[in-house]
């Protein structure tokens, strides 16, 4: 049998000089995320995301083993019946609809699915979740660190459910994490669970509570960033990868 292939949405199309010496538009994706992947002994197929329908997506899953949602911008608020606040930003209605609806095949078809980030905060949209568009300044929160920005990440410690698929996979139930986000899930959906805290109560971790959910993970922290340092963080890439079944 072979090593997984994780499917990977890209960033969307990166503006020129975004990446340095690339004079137009770009696709990529943070190499910590995919070295994180190689560690736990899986490949990566990374490609760009566009509005797709349900047999798009399901062709793809097809071919892969499972899905990988990373960070990045914001979701429009319209995806969760909210509208927008001035703060939200780096919306691409291209990506929203590619991911919410990979996410939805994935969770039909049992597909392993480890999001990260935004890619937590899909998850928890598409299960009928809500955001909080903007951390920034909201009384009794701690410091969730600032996207986009080379010294935005704060550490802080997650609280973990005990009877969790998390904290089976962590092997703890308090972990300290890489967090730079300005938004969080403000209410879970149904057949979803909150299964990792901060200090503060914001939700770090959800889990796919329904039957055919299978190995569903989302946490709002980017554990790619220590994941090469800390075993704790790759635990959470070695268990999604142990959970594909490769080829």
């Amino acid at each position: 049998m072979g090593r997984p292939l994780i499917a990977v949405p890209a960033y969307p199309r990166l503006a020129p000089g975004r990446v340095a010496g690339w004079s137009g538009e770009s696709v990529g994706v943070p190499a910590r995320y995919i070295d994180a992947l190689h560690r736990a002994g899986a490949r990566e197929a990374v490609f760009l995301p566009q509005a797709w329908s349900a047999d798009d997506a399901s062709e793809l899953l097809d071919r892969v083993d499972g899905l990988l949602l990373v960070g990045g911008g914001d979701l429009d608020p319209s995806t969760y019946g909210a509208d927008r606040h001035d703060a939200t930003r780096g919306v691409d209605a291209d990506r929203d609809a590619c991911e919410l609806t990979l996410i939805e095949a994935a969770l039909a078809r049992r597909v392993p699915t480890l999001a990260i980030c935004r890619g937590h905060q899909v998850l928890a949209v598409a299960r009928g979740g809500v955001l909080t568009q903007d951390l920034v300044g909201q009384s009794g929160l701690i410091e969730h660190g600032t996207p986009g920005t080379d010294d935005g990440a704060r550490e802080h410690d997650v609280a973990v459910a005990p009877d969790s698929l998390l904290a089976a996979v962590l092997g703890t139930t308090r972990t300290a994490v890489s967090s730079h986000h300005h938004q969080a899930v403000a209410r879970t959906g149904p057949a979803t669970r909150a299964v990792g805290h901060a200090p503060d109560g914001v939700i770090e971790a959800l889990e796919v509570t329904s039957p055919e959910g299978g190995w569903v993970l989302g946490v709002q922290w980017h554990p790619e960033d220590t994941a090469a340092t800390d075993p704790v963080q790759q635990r959470l890439f070695d268990g999604f990868v142990a959970a594909c079944p490769g080829r």
